[in-house]
């Protein structure tokens, strides 16, 4: 992650779910609340003055659509936050460049985890430089080499940062270091390295100790 905090506005017609929103945020290293709005003509008159790098945006507001602030914001990052759940609403986001949709009510964990693949995305095209190559881009859009189908209940964008870290650690890992580097659970991190091997883009390696079982150890093959 970048030297400097992500500055993050929420945005929440209710004060209180924006408070507890805001809370969530700041649990997660690396990110900063810079400021709360609860009206359309705020969130942009704050994202104006402030300039942060991600708004976290309700579709309900009580002057205008969420996803009208959507299409007037320039130059920031916008995760949806909503309880809207149809599908015309969710494609406007999309259309209108939303990096993520996260439908209310969720858990800090669901919201952590959101942030920390932005997170990811955002030292990816850092990394790259001033041109980017296909399996660079490839892997910014969560893009996996393989025709093989992604297994039910796993996620590109997450496949995409596991397979980043296992890449970057410059040897082997473990399910659990794995997933203390990417925030997951060690039974979901483990799920998604074994896709990776399933895939070919990673190999299992066992290590043995002195005793008892193997320990299970991946290596990033690309």
């Amino acid at each position: 992650m970048s030297d400097r905090d992500i500055r993050v506005l929420v945005v929440d017609d209710d004060f209180m779910v924006a408070r507890i929103h805001s809370g969530y945020v700041r649990r997660v290293p690396g990110f900063d609340v810079v400021s709360v709005a609860h009206s359309g003509a705020d969130a942009l008159a704050a994202a104006k003055e402030l300039r942060p790098d991600l708004v976290l945006l309700d579709v309900y507001l009580p002057d205008m659509s969420g996803l009208e602030v959507l299409k007037a914001l320039h130059d920031v990052d916008v995760l949806m936050i909503s309880a809207a759940r149809d599908v015309p609403t969710v494609r406007e986001a999309m259309r209108g460049g939303a990096v993520n949709y996260l439908i209310k009510p969720f858990t800090a964990a669901a919201l952590t985890e959101r942030l920390r693949q932005y997170a990811a995305t955002r030292d990816r095209l850092t990394a790259i430089g001033p041109e980017a190559r296909q399996d660079d881009v490839d892997r910014l859009f969560g893009v996996l080499p393989s025709a093989a189908p992604m297994p039910k209940g796993l996620s590109p964008a997450t496949c995409a940062l596991v397979a980043d870290t296992l890449r970057e650690a410059g040897g082997d890992l473990s399910a659990a270091e794995a997933a203390e580097l990417t925030g997951l659970s060690r039974v979901s991190a483990r799920r998604y390295l074994e896709h990776l091997c399933a895939v070919g883009q990673a190999e299992l390696r066992p290590r043995y100790g002195t005793a008892g079982r193997p320990e299970h150890r991946y290596r990033w093959l690309g």
